[in-house]
């Protein structure tokens, strides 16, 4: 059923990373060059996943079992999308700098815990139903 908590959730985290794409900024250099765009190749190419992954996880609400596994390869690409934003975000000289670093570099954490509460409200969907057929 698509009304289900998770659909909420899902949706959540799909506009989590939505809006990582739209509002994250660009992080520059003392010197002026770009550390990290939203327009790199490895950067937008890991938001795009994350988002497809999200609506498609969200489209197959019949299949649990699938939805925990798309599920999860998200929480895996939102981890690797974090490790790019950390490494590049650390490649930074100077404390001046930190605070223009911005908050778009948490928000994959926070697409990770609404991923997480998915996940959890389809295993305890999936319970019930094994207890239900369990009763026949």
């Amino acid at each position: 059923m698509i009304q289900r908590i998770q659909t909420i959730y899902l949706i959540v985290s799909a506009l989590i990373m939505g809006v990582l794409f739209y509002w994250f900024p660009v992080v520059l250099g003392e010197n002026g060059t770009a550390i990290i765009e939203r327009d790199e190749p490895l950067v937008f190419i890991l938001i795009f996943v994350s988002i497809a992954l999200a609506i498609i996880s969200i489209l197959s609400f019949k299949k649990r079992q699938t939805q925990f596994v798309l599920n999860r390869l998200n929480i895996i690409s939102n981890f690797v999308l974090l490790g790019v934003f950390v490494y590049r975000s650390l490649t930074l000289s100077g404390e001046t700098l930190v605070s223009e670093k911005g908050i778009g570099v948490l928000l994959p954490i926070i697409s990770i815990v609404f991923l997480v509460l998915a996940n959890k409200a389809i295993k305890k969907d999936e319970d019930l139903v094994k207890s239900v057929d369990r009763l026949r």
